[in-house]
């Protein structure tokens, strides 16, 4: 993966673990598993991001980094895939959890407004919470599985490609020692057959 690229999102630990709302995790933030970067904390992040990003609770960052604690897992990038729920997507993220939550329940799924906002979702929330609450959970899951999944193919893909490039570079140089040693040698030949 792009370590050099993420270690430059990330930010520092000292600021993290002062931060005013991680303090209640106290000494645990000096675990070394939340702030590094390989495949098995980065693959374990995208799961617990994922899958704190669709439950529905306020302070879902906390219970990232709770989460995240308890996994021995990288910490930032945890917390920062919560916000995949944002202001602009959570009014698509609710209607696709309806609609799959509907599916479940084998209930009829509601026409949403084309003009549909919050407030309207809000508005309906005693009809649509069951199956809103099964959908998120539905997709919480499914998400947090196909993120760890991805993230570890992904992972494993770039070393792969990373250790072929490796030995096609070293392959490439003793090919070019290879024929620099022929061309020393025939100049070496000529300057030998010149004087004879």
């Amino acid at each position: 993966m792009p370590r050099r690229f993420l270690k430059k999102l990330q930010p520092a630990a000292a600021s993290v673990r002062t931060h005013r709302h991680l303090r209640l995790f106290g000494s645990r933030l000096q675990d070394g598993n939340l702030w590094h970067l390989n495949r098995r904390s980065v693959s374990g992040a995208a799961a617990v991001g994922l899958f704190s990003a669709f439950i529905p609770i306020p302070f879902q960052m906390l219970l990232a980094a709770g989460l995240a604690v308890l996994f021995r897992v990288n910490l930032p990038l945890s917390v920062v895939l919560v916000w995949i729920t944002n202001p602009l997507t959570i009014v698509p993220i609710l209607w696709v959890a309806y609609r799959i939550g509907a599916w479940i329940f084998g209930a009829p799924i509601d026409a949403m407004p084309a003009d549909s906002t919050l407030e309207w979702i809000i508005g309906r929330l005693s009809q649509l919470w069951e199956p809103m609450l099964a959908g998120l959970l539905v997709m919480a899951t499914v998400s947090s599985a196909v993120g760890f999944i991805v993230v570890r193919l992904v992972w494993r893909w770039h070393v792969a490609a990373y250790k072929r490039l490796r030995i096609a570079q070293r392959e490439l140089k003793q090919k070019v020692l290879a024929n620099n040693r022929k061309v020393v040698e025939k100049k070496a030949i000529k300057r030998v057959n010149g004087r004879e």
